[in-house]
């Protein structure tokens, strides 16, 4: 693959760390360029196979490598290190043993890595009785103790499986604790607190000097000394209150006082211009404010009193750093509301009793909030499918781990599940897949003791159940990410359902052939959707889909493409030869169509899961419009509207499939109000989908027609194609 790529992210991380002006985003990016110069080394030098499974040549596929940005190994092991604190022979000794089974006894460890279960299993595998199984293990890991760390970090033992968050306390704490002051609001608290005060002191002094209207008429020893210790007063607040530096410019009102104050101490006299300008400065404060000391000059220095008492951010920040502390570092916040309750009195110095936290201080917060994942989309703090897969690995984790009887194998295999999930995906090519559970040497070790009866397999059923409902029912617009995707696939296995899932595909390294699972799934949307509105829209034949017959064995090898719906998938995006060196946009053309024929999982999530939304299709039709109608919002005017014209494709899509889910009339009601909707909305919005709800509409009413008519003002919207949108074209008019 060509090097191009790393050495951009190289050079942008380099640019980073040498000219930004924050010490900690360079340091950052210092480290980032790091893994970038190893990346780039590696390609160069061959050390690194990019797009391989093994991409380091001296480690097994099993050990889990350091990722960065794009799926790109760096070359060095994410658990590199070996143990920090006690040796890997440590472990095998029957005092080390001993600690590895009280941790396995009260579930009081943390698997950051899968890497860090394998020691736990050695000991339950001697516990259990099974030494040739811990010494076939200790053989297999035995080669890389002292390069990679096999023994678990110290953690809190997971209460209850069902209770998953977005982000530990503390993590929400480590954002709080970053936020810097506000140098405007900490100036304009300095200015009202220390100059502001000081200012009045000298206003006062200076008015001691006045005689019939002119200032500095009389001036006696003691108003001198008063007068120098007031300067030297001044020098200490101006190196004690640095953010403010309002009072050093000259044509301040306190700078020309004190710079006046300086000459008369120094014995100068004041120049004609200098009492002019102190006259001046004199009358204005007075005229401005009133005297020191009057109701209206009391009245104002008490309301700027009360604007510089209020808490800044950085303050209450503090508080809630405080509070997060109290907390178990490495779960979620079960009572979020406790935490973000108001300031309690005695808490902190200077912040009333009763101040409330603002909204940017909440969200962290917020976001590591503990609670079953329906109750985390219901609350937004689980915005998007993508933060939902993420969530996925804690929740399915219990159900993939329930046919280990033993208690604490179930909770170990659980951390491990959920640690080989959250670890970064490498860039994968000829189909390649992803380490999968059963390839780790300490699960394969335990394999034996897993038994998977109806119950198991009823449970991982309703699970999956459960997640397709949420992703669904949460965002019925995006296509289902891979991570979710790989999660559902999963459990898929663990139902013992042998379910056909399809991934996204990247279209720049498409190398125009397709998974055999592609066309198991466009199997399943062919039995749900015959027929149907969908069917029509998309001119699909699934009579032909049906008939391709590529899943068959060849000799002993199940095949793993199929070379019949590669050119239906071809064919249909019209193009028909091989696509090796075709353009981005060509292999987009081609995955498109392959997303539509498989409906990209609805169809299995449906037919074979039975998936149900309690909302209803149509009303998830609703809101799959609604998000093609927002996107549509921001085409004009947006510097790369390709991307976006791809994601109102995909929510279109989702919407015309739970269209054909749903009865006629409810169609027709949706056709009526999305019409009405449309002519309330602006120009952009209608020129952008105006053309595609007609189409829709037309192949609905006339079950022969096509969504395209000779005018263009009805179309099928697609997202992908070689020429310029039409969608684009419209709104350039």
């Amino acid at each position: 693959m060509n090097p191009g790529y790393a050495a951009g992210e190289l050079a942008k991380a380099l640019a980073t760390a040498s000219a930004h002006e924050d010490e900690a985003t360079r340091r950052r990016a210092d480290e980032r360029a790091g893994r970038w110069a190893s990346v780039l080394r590696g390609m160069l030098s061959g050390a690194l196979r990019v797009g391989s499974r093994k991409p380091v040549a001296d480690l097994p596929v099993w050990v889990t490598p350091e990722v960065v940005r794009g799926g790109f190994a760096t070359g060095r092991a994410a658990a590199a290190g070996g143990e920090r604190g006690a040796p890997f022979a440590h472990y095998l000794t029957e005092a080390g043993l001993a600690e590895l089974t009280a941790r396995l006894d009260s579930g009081a460890y943390h698997v950051e890595l899968p890497e860090h279960a394998a020691l736990l299993v050695v000991a339950w595998l001697l516990r259990a009785g099974d030494r040739d199984g811990a010494l076939r293990l200790l053989e297999e890991i035995g080669p890389y103790g002292e390069r990679l760390r096999f023994s678990p970090l110290p953690g809190e033992a997971v209460a209850d499986p069902d209770v998953v968050w977005r982000e530990t306390s503390a993590d929400a704490g480590e954002r709080l604790a970053q936020r810097r002051r506000n140098p405007q609001i900490e100036a304009q608290r300095e200015a009202l607190t220390v100059w502001n005060p000081f200012a009045d002191e000298l206003l006062v002094l200076w008015c001691e000097t006045v005689v019939d209207g002119q200032v500095a008429a009389a001036m006696d020893d003691d108003w001198r000394r008063r007068a120098s210790a007031l300067l030297r007063r001044y020098e200490r607040l101006a190196a004690a209150h640095t953010w403010c530096g309002k009072h050093k410019r000259p044509k301040e009102n306190l700078a020309i006082l004190r710079s006046a104050l300086a000459k008369v101490e120094d014995g100068v006299s004041l120049t004609p211009r200098a009492r002019g300008m102190l006259q001046h400065a004199v009358d204005s404060m007075l005229r401005r404010r009133g005297t020191p000391g009057s109701a209206r000059h009391a009245a104002l220095r008490a309301g700027q009193a009360a604007e510089a008492s209020v808490p800044t951010h950085h303050e209450l920040a503090r508080i809630l750093v405080r509070r997060l502390a109290a907390l178990p570092p490495g779960q979620g916040i079960g009572d979020v509301e406790e935490v973000l309750s108001p300031v309690r009195a005695g808490e902190a110095d200077g912040v009333a009793p009763g101040t409330e936290f603002p909204v940017s201080l909440r969200a962290p917060v917020l976001r590591a909030l503990a609670g079953t994942v329906e109750e985390l989309v219901a609350a937004r703090v689980v915005p998007s499918a993508e933060v939902l897969a993420s969530l996925v690995p804690q929740i399915a984790a219990a159900t993939a781990a329930a046919p280990y009887r033993d208690e604490a194998l179930r909770t170990l295999m659980a951390a491990t599940y959920r640690a080989l999930r959250n670890r970064r995906s490498l860039l994968l090519l000829n189909l390649e897949h992803q380490v999968r559970l059963g390839e780790l040497p300490w699960v394969r070790a335990v394999q034996p003791y897993r038994t998977a009866d109806d119950d198991t397999r009823g449970e991982a059923h309703a699970t999956l159940r459960r997640l397709g409902e949420l992703a669904l029912e949460g965002f019925p617009a995006t296509l289902l990410p891979n991570p979710l995707v790989r999660e559902l696939s999963t459990l898929g296995k663990e139902a013992d359902a042998g379910l056909p899932w399809v991934s996204e595909l990247a279209a720049d390294i498409f190398e125009g052939t397709f998974a055999t699972s592609f066309l198991g799934a466009a199997k399943v949307a062919a039995e749900l959707l015959p027929g149907s509105l969908y069917e029509r829209y998309y001119g699909i034949d699934y009579a032909r889909i049906s008939a391709i017959d590529d899943l068959r064995k060849r000799g002993r090898q199940a095949a793993a493409t199929s070379p019949a719906f590669d050119a239906l998938c071809r064919e249909r995006a019209g193009e028909l030869g091989d696509l090796r060196g075709r353009s981005v946009a060509a292999n987009g053309m081609v995955i498109e169509q392959a997303q539509i024929l498989t409906t990209h999982n609805l169809a299995t999530l449906v037919a074979r899961v039975g998936v149900r939304p309690e909302s209803g299709w149509p009303v998830l039709a609703d809101r799959a419009f609604a998000t093609a109608t927002t996107l549509a919002g921001r085409l004009r005017g947006n510097p790369r509207p390709l991307g976006t014209v791809k994601d109102i494709a995909y929510a279109w899509r989702q919407l015309v499939f739970f269209l054909s889910l749903s009865d006629e009339a409810e169609v027709r009601a949706r056709f009526a109000n999305w019409s009405r909707e449309l002519d309330s909305r602006p120009d952009p919005v209608r020129a952008a989908i105006g053309p595609a709800l007609s189409g829709l509409t037309r192949v609905a009413i006339d079950r022969t027609a096509e969504p395209d008519d000779a005018s263009g003002t009805s179309r099928r919207l697609l997202g992908w194609t070689t020429g310029r949108h039409w969608m684009l074209v419209r709104l350039s008019r």
